[in-house]
């Protein structure tokens, strides 16, 4: 089978097309045809060799950890799951013409595998940091770098459970944030005092790594308040940098039931083929995304 892999740190150049042996579902897991693999910032910040605890990695590696697909394997002791069956989730080595997965869902209804590819780590983290940043109903969150993947989600899932969303973006994405039922700004020089003029700021995301840390903690008033996904350095200044994955089955089941209500829509920016591997992580490391990008196989 096709399948990308790199076998040094670096950057997207050590990615490789190679022929590599098809992977089997042990104990536990699914193997499915990758139709569609989705394209996270952790890809490429495991191909560049950043420390990232929830996700160790072996050189020779693989890409990826979510797809969309059709069972064409099930291991031992799983139940509720037949081949042909059409699922989106998480495993490894996703980039990829076949693929482990480790948690899964059936897709839903209308969903197709280029769009359901993009769901589950972003899901996943999306319900995971609003948990943690501690936000109530009736609260206003900032969402600092909030139209990709992560931001779409979040957006949407704050605004389902009663909480207000400010949210940053490029000046080409504000229509799309106020979209997703966010109070929208750009960021950029004055962009404190214009999240100010907003309103009142109860908890705060940063999602995309920029520097702001220190004004996201100065808006909230407290460092507890505050999560990053995207700044190793956010616990110098007492900010919490969440990276471990929480019980994506979970995710995927509320991700479902939020589909279902028409209360979660990410749509796909762009898609790439399999051979694109190396551009797809140059366009996501470039930031700017609006929604999601995929890798069709």
């Amino acid at each position: 089978m096709k399948k990308v892999s790199f076998a040094e740190f670096g950057g997207p150049d050590v990615l490789q097309l190679i022929d590599a042996e098809e992977p089997h579902a042990g104990p536990g897991r699914v193997r499915i045809a990758v139709r569609a693999a989705g394209v996270n910032p952790v890809d490429w910040r495991v191909r560049e060799g950043q420390v990232l605890g929830a996700h160790p990695t072996e050189l020779p590696s693989g890409v990826g950890l979510d797809a969309a697909g059709v069972v064409d394997e099930v291991g031992a002791g799983v139940e509720g799951v037949e081949v042909g069956d059409r699922v989106f989730g998480e495993g490894a080595s996703t980039y990829a013409e076949f693929a482990v997965l480790s948690a899964w869902a059936r897709m839903p209804e209308g969903l197709t595998f280029e769009e359901a590819a993009g769901y589950p780590s972003v899901v996943e983290t999306a319900l995971r940091i609003i948990r943690e940043v501690g936000v109530e109903p009736g609260e206003t969150l900032l969402v600092s770098g909030a139209s990709g993947g992560v931001g779409s989600a979040v957006l949407q899932i704050a605004r389902d459970r009663g909480i207000t969303v400010i949210g940053t973006g490029g000046a080409a994405n504000q229509d799309y944030l106020r979209g997703l039922g966010a109070l929208a700004t750009t960021y950029g020089e004055g962009w404190v005092e214009r999240v100010r003029r907003l309103g009142r700021v109860d908890a705060a995301l940063d999602l995309a790594g920029t520097g702001v840390i220190r004004e996201l903690v100065e808006l909230t008033g407290d460092p507890q308040k505050v999560i990053s996904i995207a700044d190793l350095d956010a616990p110098e200044v007492g900010v919490r940098f969440s990276g471990v994955a929480g019980s994506v089955p979970d995710a995927l089941a509320e991700a479902v039931e939020l589909i279902a209500r028409g209360r979660l829509h990410i749509p796909v920016e762009k898609s790439y083929p399999l051979a694109d591997a190396a551009v797809a992580h140059i366009d996501s490391q470039a930031g700017h995304t609006r929604g999601r990008r995929v890798i069709l196989i």
